[in-house]
């Protein structure tokens, strides 16, 4: 395995490729290797500074680290929509053809059946991959959507170069098997998707507001409305131990139409003992 070196990452990938027959696969891949050499020729970019691998509905591109990135990233915003628009409005439905792309930055091998490794490439790959990124491409009238790593976006977005509008890319955290990865999406973010922005108004699934529901009446511990906690009935001093007792807390109380009655009446509040008739006019007692 050779020795790794500093490269940048360039992966496109075919929406919908396994959904179309062989025919219109072989269509797709012509269009889209015509897509990556027209934008890198247009970024000033020789075939002798890059690599090229086929994944068959995707291509990877290793260029030297001594070209542009400024470069790479003018014109895939430029160019790469403008190809697939004239490619598109002359194709038929089945032959539409519309790109996920990622830029990165990072260290990558060569092994000796001449593969790449590199956990940087395996990141940018991630970052392809994202439902996220299949989302917003979804989701988009135009038929490119672009992600960049969070080093492209450091040392090269942020500064607004000319053609590179800084204010286009939001951050996100897409999901993947090597743990969240940070990136900057170029376009709107979606509304929705397993992956999210870092901006807020998006609840993430799962996450709790901090509010409980109320209990049912018929689960073990749930109080009826307006009856009080165990503590707080317990803070109550004790009821006589005789006789029957009725707590009012105060007000006018009535039961039955009718004022208390009998031998206790006017009552306002306290503890009445002994025998109280409800509901009479008279003073007979029980």
């Amino acid at each position: 395995m050779t020795d790794p070196v500093s490269r940048t990452i360039l992966l496109l990938d075919i929406e919908k490729y396994s959904d179309r027959d062989d025919i219109e696969q072989a269509y797709l891949r012509r269009m889209l290797y015509d897509v990556a050499d027209r934008t890198l020729e247009r970024a000033g970019i020789d075939e002798r500074l890059r690599l090229r691998a086929d994944r068959g509905d995707s291509v990877m591109e290793l260029i030297d680290a001594n070209a542009s990135v400024t470069a790479l990233l003018r014109a895939l915003l430029t160019e790469v929509p403008a190809q697939l628009h004239a490619v598109n409005r002359m194709a038929s439905s089945s032959a539409q053809i519309r790109l996920r792309g990622v830029v990165a930055t990072g260290y990558v091998a060569v092994d000796e059946h001449d593969g790449w490794v590199g956990s940087d490439l395996n990141h940018a790959c991630r970052l392809l991959d994202a439902q996220l990124l299949r989302t917003a491409l979804r989701e988009r009238r135009d038929d490119f959507a672009l992600c960049v790593s969070e080093s492209v976006h450091t040392g090269i977005v942020r500064h607004g170069h000319a053609g590179i509008p800084a204010e286009d890319f939001h951050p996100v955290t897409v999901d993947s098997k090597n743990g969240p990865l940070r990136a900057w999406l170029h376009g709107p973010v979606p509304e929705a998707g397993d992956d999210h922005s870092e901006k807020g108004g998006t609840s993430v699934p799962g996450a709790s507001s901090g509010e409980r529901p109320a209990p049912r009446r018929d689960q073990p511990g749930a109080q009826a409305p307006g009856s009080q906690a165990p503590e707080a009935r317990a803070a109550r001093p004790s009821a006589p131990p005789a006789g029957a007792v009725f707590h009012f807390d105060g007000g006018a109380p009535t039961f039955g139409g009718s004022l208390v009655g009998g031998d206790q009446h006017g009552v306002s509040g306290g503890q009445v003992t002994g025998d109280v008739h409800l509901g009479g006019s008279g003073g007979e007692s029980a």
